[in-house]
């Protein structure tokens, strides 16, 4: 509102007049309330003391209002009728800008939902001395004009405006205040939207029913378009229609063939949020021929450009706001042809997430003296791709509930493994490996099943739900020893000791993990012995025998060493430094923290490099060295901050505070 109404100002901060104003944005927005409700406080401002004129433009109508028209009611407005109004549309132009010029009292002109220039343009008025505000959905390319874009409102808006509409009928409506869980849900499936929420309101204020029961309607429907299109609710205070479809639909009946097809594959796309890329391999597009039709689309604001890691394209995304998504996958559903279009672009868009994570895969496990992956220039470049597209892959991994794309998304789940551990999201983890588990058992591949039991387990004991994961990796070893894959069972039987381990089931941990140790060893697998001594250094240091645990702990990190892999050795030191400051050997535990420290950088494994950098600064507390102390824990704070680790930042900020006082 403010910045609207500094558009409206007399004059802007540099002393030129700004003649000419636009609101924006989606059907719905509330680009009329909004211009309506900066005219009257413009006003109360004393800034248009010769008031202002209102015509609606009804630009998305079926029959728009012609600038021809709307000189009519200007005019009429401005008291020019019946006998006086000339009878040529050219000299009806000429009578409206010569009342225009001769008002002294600045007035503002407010053209509202226009859907082209040649609407307005025709009545604008012929001195510098009035405003206008405009409002469309279509960004004005041809004109130039100051441009005011509407997004929708944010969580804490959509709460009081239902709740501001619920009390301006009943004061005593306790409803917001007993279901404040509720209405936010209610808020978040209108996708706070300024319409829907409108409607939403006008439904609550039709019930006696709590805020629950619409919640669940919407819910129960699968359609929040679906439930909240009630005609019968009448008209809102402009005389339209409180109706979502209607609006979404005028826009969509714009849009040029091309835009058309590529909404209704974003519908059908990946995530709410879509790279220029993946939306080129949706539609089977050029990059640069994509990127216009996305533009046309934001323009019309069906779409909203995302700026992502630099102003390049590479780094530009573009999101679909979740009723816009809905309107499209509407659209699809009822139309065979239009669904096996959108069937046909969720498997180009399998295959090129397929390709991606499968490169990015093998550059996470990638060691040295192996054959280099392709695709990506390197491990920072393959995790950088991972993060920018992570919330379309694992919506594309949904898609594996389909038959049609359950074999390509339990391979695409699988793929992802690595990488959701590394970046620590063990519940989306449990999720992707649980549809490729199901999708696994379907099509009947073994080889599917024992790598989502196993991802599954690890994901499970790193949640705490131990006994759980002890459950699914048994499962896992059991369909391993009929595979006959001694490398593979000699993961699963480390990870279910592992498991074991975090439950006490003490005695059957050690027989885990000794049988992993001796699969590892029997098969030749250095990296793997090393993965087994790892575990049984857990297993020492669990039960308090410190020397056993440092000499398994140096052992993993010697065969680490000699496999070439840096980020598992480094976790090697990081254990080892754990126990010799356990032992009282607590420079030398330094010392092994500054190398595990080292390797967890040079992995970008942050999540690592914080635990380093935590028990670095217990170490120094240990030597009395508090401003080493309290400089590894700040440093700790931000390699959990780069992890998204809030919780375990704010922890090491505190004992950085603590060392200070």
């Amino acid at each position: 509102m403010n910045h609207l109404l500094s558009r409206l100002a007399p004059t802007s901060e540099n002393g030129l007049p700004l003649l000419i104003s636009a609101v924006t944005g989606m059907g719905g927005i509330g680009k009329t309330a909004l211009a309506a409700e900066a005219a009257h406080r413009a006003r109360a401002e004393g800034w248009f003391p010769g008031g202002f004129l209102f015509v609606d433009l009804r630009g998305y109508d079926d029959n728009p209002v012609t600038a021809d028209q709307g000189v009519l009611a200007l005019l009429d407005a401005m008291g020019v009728r019946g006998a006086n109004l000339p009878l040529t549309t050219a000299r009806q132009y000429d009578v409206y800008r010569d009342l225009l010029d001769k008002r002294q009292e600045r007035m503002l002109v407010i053209l509202d939902n226009a859907s082209a220039a040649s609407q307005y343009l025709p009545l604008l008025p012929g001195t510098e001395h009035h405003r206008v505000l405009i409002t469309s959905r279509d960004l004005p390319g041809g004109v130039p004009v100051h441009v005011v874009g509407l997004g929708t409102l944010d969580p804490e808006e959509s709460v009081a405006l239902i709740t501001d509409a619920l009390h301006s009928t009943d004061p005593a409506d306790s409803r917001p205040a007993r279901e404040p869980e509720a209405l936010r849900e209610l808020t978040a499936l209108c996708g706070h939207l300024p319409l829907a929420l409108q409607i939403a309101a006008a439904m609550l204020r039709r019930r006696h029913r709590d805020i629950a029961s619409l919640v669940a309607e919407i819910r129960s429907t699968g359609s929040t378009i679906g439930a909240l299109d009630r005609p019968q609710l009448g008209p809102d205070w402009y005389g339209r229609s409180l109706t979502l479809r209607p609006v979404l639909a005028t826009s969509y009946a714009r849009l040029s063939a091309d835009q058309a097809r590529l909404l209704r594959l974003l519908a059908r796309g990946p995530g709410a949020e879509t790279s220029t890329e993946t939306a080129a391999v949706l539609a089977e597009l050029a990059s640069h021929h994509v990127l216009e039709v996305l533009e046309g689309l934001a323009a019309a604001h069906l779409v909203m450009p995302v700026r992502g890691a630099g102003p390049t394209e590479s780094g530009m995304r573009w999101r679909l706001h979740d009723l816009v998504r809905e309107f499209g996958l509407d659209v699809v559903r009822e139309d065979v042809k239009l669904f096996e279009e959108g069937s046909a672009a969720r498997e180009r868009v399998l295959a090129y997430y397929g390709k991606g994570a499968r490169a990015a895969d093998r550059w996470l496990r990638w060691l040295p003296g192996k054959q280099i992956p392709g695709l990506f220039r390197g491990q920072e470049a393959a995790l950088a791709w991972l993060d920018q597209e992570r919330v379309g892959l694992l919506a594309a991994v949904g898609w594996t509930r389909e038959e049609r794309f359950e074999r390509k998304g339990a391979d695409l789940a699988l793929w992802l493994a690595e990488y959701l551990d590394r970046r620590r999201a063990f519940d989306d983890k449990i999720t992707a490996m649980s549809l490729a588990l199901d999708a696994g058992r379907r099509v009947g591949d073994m080889d599917v099943q024992v790598a989502a039991l196993t991802g599954l387990g690890i994901a499970l004991r790193e949640v705490d739900r131990g006994q759980e994961a002890v459950e699914v990796l048994t499962r896992a070893c059991s369909l391993c020893g009929k595979a006959g894959d001694r490398r593979r069972e000699g993961m699963v039987w480390g990870n279910l000791g592992s498991a074991l381990l975090s439950t006490n089931q003490v005695q059957e941990a050690v027989e885990a993990l000794t049988r992993s140790r001796t699969l590892f060893e029997e098969a030749g697998d250095v990296q793997g012995a090393g993965m087994a001594w790892n575990n049984i250094g857990a297993f020492f240091a669990n039960a308090d025998r410190v020397q056993e645990a440092i000499e398994a702990f140096t052992c993993a990190r010697d065969l680490f060493r000699e496999a070439g892999d840096r980020r598992q050795e480094g976790i090697a030191w990081g254990n080892l430094g754990v126990c010799l400051r356990e032992a009282g050997l607590v420079q030398k535990a330094v010392e092994a923290y500054g190398e595990a420290l080292a390797m967890c950088q040079e992995s970008g494994d942050w999540y690592g490099a914080g635990q380093t950098l935590g028990n670095l600064g217990r170490a120094h507390t240990a030597l009395q060295a508090e401003a080493a102390a309290r400089s590894a824990f700040l440093q700790a704070a931000e390699a959990f901050t780069r992890a998204k680790a809030p919780a375990e930042a704010a922890q090491a900020r505190t004992q950085a505070s603590e060392l200070q006082d």
